[in-house]
């Protein structure tokens, strides 16, 4: 079961989208310069399927009397940033997360804040999750960084980041990046194999002891997200399916406990502790994925997702799909997801995924 942690003063822890109605079976501080000189090049891949319902015809503007619906803002007493529920302020980590066939079912994944999807080399996806308001035992299978993280993970200040390590040529941008990095041999007693699986699909990050090798993590801060009742509009949509070239979500309605499930390549995916992942907000962004600088050891360019800039987005909640447009400013920054009017879409409370999808 998921450990959840008190939250005491401690010194030491803490691309494409198509609406289906199928069912899912299916430091502060610098902004790095070494991150421009990455491969300026056309983005990666990329396909789209029509299908959306009409969405709801726009409702009767409201007298201007009438108040909008409020949003929570991070700064809220005794709410996390990351979910919008009740928690007590703790350190960030990330743990960079396998999502091949052979590394799942997932362990830690239903108890972490945030989801983030990311495309990698041959097409696949791995996940980056962050964790703050609880710490699982244990989360895995981990497996290696990209370029890509430095900048998405930038918005959260100075987070300890999990992972089994990188190649060599990276391994000098990860170091003068504002993580804390937690990797097998800097940190073995953070991590443990499983003899239940094959490596490299056996490793599994202890959040607990990965948090007391760091002197002082910073704690969690408002990375863009807003949470409070949904806007108006929007289209109802049984299912969402998102598309990368070697790998498939579906994000199915289950209005019974008002989450929806995931699905990943026509499976429903789930955590060997928690049960079936159900995310109560999933976040489509619309992003530019270009080749960097990097590669694996077959020779395959690692691709570079840019979470930088603006762009359009899909947001789902409440069994409803809303269009919204995503800006992030700097690295530094967190990201804004507004309506297409430029008010703020506010988050159902709880678990977040969003999917860095390529652009169409």
């Amino acid at each position: 079961m998921p450990v959840v942690r008190a939250h005491m003063p401690v010194v030491h822890w803490w691309g494409s989208v198509m609406t289906t109605g199928e069912r899912g079976i299916g430091r502060p501080g610098h902004v790095l310069t070494a991150l421009l000189c990455a491969v300026a090049a056309a983005g990666l891949y990329g396909c789209s399927d029509a299908g959306r319902p009409e969405p709801s015809p726009t409702p009767t503007p409201v007298p201007a009397t009438t108040a909008p619906p409020a949003t929570t803002p991070p700064a809220a007493s005794g709410l996390s940033p990351f979910t919008g529920l009740p928690a007590r302020s703790g350190p960030v980590l990330a743990v960079k997360i396998d999502n091949v066939a052979a590394a799942r079912p997932h362990t830690g994944l239903g108890a972490a804040d945030v989801v983030y999807v990311e495309q990698v080399e041959g097409g696949v996806t791995r996940l980056l999750a962050v964790y703050s308001a609880r710490l699982p035992e244990r989360v895995g299978p981990v497996r290696s960084a990209r370029e890509s993280d430095v900048e998405l993970l930038a918005a959260f200040g100075r987070p300890v980041l999990g992972y089994s390590g990188a190649q060599t040529a990276l391994d000098p941008l990860l170091r003068a990046a504002p993580l804390d990095p937690v990797t097998e041999s800097t940190s073995p007693g953070a991590f443990r194999r499983s003899a239940d699986r094959a490596a490299p699909h056996n490793l599994y990050l202890r959040p607990g002891r990965a948090l007391d090798t760091v002197a002082a993590p910073q704690e969690a801060r408002d990375i863009g997200f807003r949470f409070g009742p949904a806007p108006a509009g929007g289209a109802a949509v049984p299912a969402e399916t998102v598309r990368y070239p070697a790998a498939r979500y579906t994000f199915t309605w289950s209005a019974s406990d008002r989450t929806w499930r995931v699905a990943m390549d026509g499976r429903p995916a789930r955590d060997t502790a928690t049960g079936p992942l159900a995310p109560s907000t999933v976040v489509v962004q619309h992003v530019t994925v270009r080749p960097s600088r990097f590669h694996d050891v077959t020779g395959a360019v690692s691709p570079y997702t840019e979470t930088v800039g603006s762009g359009t987005a899909t947001v789902l909640r409440d069994g409803r799909a809303y269009e919204a447009r995503w800006s992030r400013t700097a690295a530094a920054s967190g990201t804004a997801f507004t309506t297409p009017d430029g008010a703020p879409l506010a988050f159902a409370p709880g678990q977040v995924w969003v999917v860095l999808a390529p652009r169409g």
